[in-house]
């Protein structure tokens, strides 16, 4: 498909998502140790955004697979703006709000308040008004366009479709976000969530119609049971419908809209960045705000160095970080193509019952390890681990001095931020981070 192109960047396969659902990897299966994750990748350098709206999947939707997608299908440009639009109203009615571009600037004060010296200059992306209040949304809009897009122009892929209930696997904000989708396109949901999800989570779950399945840890499991949950769940037919990129590929794209968009703000304020913190769970933020980032400073000689956060109660990221560093070879094309094909050397479920006030973050696993892997690497970045502590006080400082009300999951990548310039001592730096989540304390 002229644009864009869908291969699994574990077995290189290719998928038509005319033909194929681009979700997870024809290839993928259980125990055969490849890291199977379907990837959207432009073939032409990426189109400029369009300025008359703000409604980030109408701004930048030459750049999305669905579009591409439309038009291989027949429809034009002005259907397809339709088809956002529509959806877009249906999830402002379920939620009070529609996609947005969101706030991106400066942090006055923020820096001063932790402690360091005035050259530090903290950006922050505030992703607590987005849809459903966190940044998950993005990610599930752009999988329901591509879905709809099937839809109207009637597919031979879209058959059956509706059938098929969606499913997700989450803690709370995917869980949340998902939801609010799946509502607005009438569309049935399960949704897979841990006994310890916040009550005011599971109760707009349970107004939003989602089928709730409260996952219990059991003895001597390994692995997360919600996921497993999930996995049982698409088996029997269920249409995936997570952030997760080795079960819905295209989930990641949705997300690229977030580095879009700080890309767009910084080259118009003629601006550059040394450094990405960003907290990391299951891994679909980090590498789409990579990808993102790298597509829209394609210009730029250098990308911000990538700096992945992660919790004392869960880092599997940082282990398979650590583990990946100590068997480099030099070539890193090489070394990222023999850890594709070794999955389990490098990344494995989290041992126990993860546990911290950044519960956002505890994934047993971290889906897309392999992407952040390639971007610490490629940006001689590295994988952090915030203490509760500096979660506590990165919380604090940030609700106190910029006065968004973001959980301690949505300032966790200050967290780890705020630790690395106190130990590094690195103070002359531009860097970004996410408020990716609201409290709903």
């Amino acid at each position: 498909m002229r644009g864009v192109r869908v291969a699994c960047s574990g077995c290189g396969a290719t998928v038509d998502p005319v033909e194929t659902l681009p979700f997870r990897c024809p290839n993928a299966a259980d125990g055969d140790g490849i890291d199977h994750v379907l990837a959207r990748r432009l073939t032409e350098p990426p189109a400029p955004p369009d300025r008359d709206g703000d409604n980030p999947f109408l701004r930048y939707r030459r750049r999305l697979l669905a579009y591409h997608l439309a038009l291989k299908l027949g429809l034009d440009d002005d259907d397809f703006c339709a088809i956002v639009a529509d959806l877009d109203a249906s999830i402002a009615k379920v939620d009070g709000r529609g996609f947005r571009v969101t706030p991106f600037a400066p942090a006055d004060g923020l820096a001063a308040a932790a402690g360091l010296p005035s050259e530090t200059e903290i950006w922050v992306k505030d992703e607590t008004g987005n849809v459903s209040g966190s940044h998950k949304a993005r990610h599930l809009m752009g999988v329901m366009t591509y879905l709809r897009v099937l839809e109207s122009a009637g597919a031979p892929l879209a058959s059956g479709l509706r059938d098929r209930r969606l499913a997700i696997s989450s803690c709370g904000n995917a869980a949340l976000a998902a939801a609010v989708v799946a509502r607005a396109a009438n569309w049935p949901i399960d949704v897979f969530i841990p006994p310890d999800a916040e009550p005011a989570v599971t109760r707009r779950l349970e107004r939003l119609g989602a089928n709730l399945n409260v996952m219990h840890r059991q003895p001597g499991q390994a692995g997360d049971p919600c996921y497993l949950g999930f996995r049982q769940a698409v088996a029997a037919g269920g249409l995936p419908f997570g952030v997760m990129g080795n079960e819905v590929g295209l989930a990641l794209e949705g997300g690229y809209t977030l580095g879009w968009e700080m890309a767009e703000a910084l080259a118009d304020a003629e601006l550059s960045v040394n450094l990405l913190a960003v907290q990391v769970g299951g891994g679909a933020l980090g590498s789409a705000c990579h990808q993102g980032l790298r597509e829209g400073l394609s210009a730029s000689p250098r990308l911000p160095r990538l700096f992945t956060v992660q919790t004392m109660g869960a880092h599997p990221l940082k282990l398979a970080f650590d583990r990946f560093k100590a068997e480099r070879s030099g070539n890193l094309e090489d070394d990222l193509a023999r850890a594709a094909q070794a999955r389990a050397r490098f990344m494995r479920p989290w041992p126990d019952e993860p546990k911290s006030v950044a519960h956002g973050i505890l994934d047993d696993e971290t889906y897309d390890w392999l992407a952040l892997v390639e971007g610490m690497a490629a940006t001689e970045g590295d994988a952090l681990i915030a203490s509760e502590e500096e979660l506590r006080e990165a919380n604090r400082v940030a609700r106190e001095t910029t006065g968004v009300r973001a959980s301690h999951t949505g300032t966790a990548g200050l967290a780890g931020l705020l630790g690395y310039l106190r130990r590094s001592r690195t103070h002359d730096v531009r860097a970004i981070v996410l408020f990716t989540g609201i409290a709903r304390d």
